[in-house]
């Protein structure tokens, strides 16, 4: 049904990868970036966050410098691995490639714009939220695009059902 919905403009045999597929690939990334910036701020992103009122004590600059490296380490590994790999280390163990709608690789520009839309979903608290939210929505949504994927006009595709010059762009 997704793949009858945009075929319009999507190449022959490009599907779409499934909603468990995106969110494992987002996990991966989570966990991986989680436990390469813990070692230089000497603590896990989401210890603090189980003790709010740190942010009324002194340690209120600390705890949100924190969060301010997290979130801009986050950015800065979506962005360059998506210029570099044209997706991110999750989603290539998982064999999703971001294309445009009609199949094509992104180029360097589209990267920064969808790497902070990914960002939402490590914000504490709420971004566990909105990426439920978004869940839902892919699910249903006629095409099985989240709403990064509607928003920069690009789709979540397997990556060998791409064609074959989109395939080679891709590492």
């Amino acid at each position: 049904m997704a793949q009858a919905a945009i075929a319009a403009t999507a190449p022959e045999g490009m599907l779409i990868a499934p909603i468990w597929k995106r969110v494992v690939a987002l996990s991966l990334d989570a966990f991986l970036i989680t436990l390469i910036i813990a070692l230089p701020t000497q603590t896990m992103f989401f210890g603090y966050l189980m003790a709010i009122d740190l942010l009324l004590t002194p340690l209120a600059p600390y705890v949100i410098g924190t969060w301010i490296i997290h979130l801009t380490f986050y950015w800065l590994y979506f962005k360059y691995t998506g210029r570099y790999y044209g997706r991110s280390l999750g989603q290539r163990a998982m064999r999703i490639a971001i294309v445009h709608d009609d199949g094509s690789i992104l180029g360097e520009a589209h990267w920064g714009r969808r790497a902070a839309h990914k960002t939402k979903y490590v914000i504490p608290f709420i971004g566990v939220i909105l990426g439920l939210l978004d869940v839902f929505r892919t699910w249903r949504h006629e095409t099985k695009r989240s709403p990064i994927d509607l928003a920069n006009h690009t789709v979540a595709a397997v990556d060998w059902s791409l064609p074959e010059k989109t395939r080679g762009g891709l590492r």
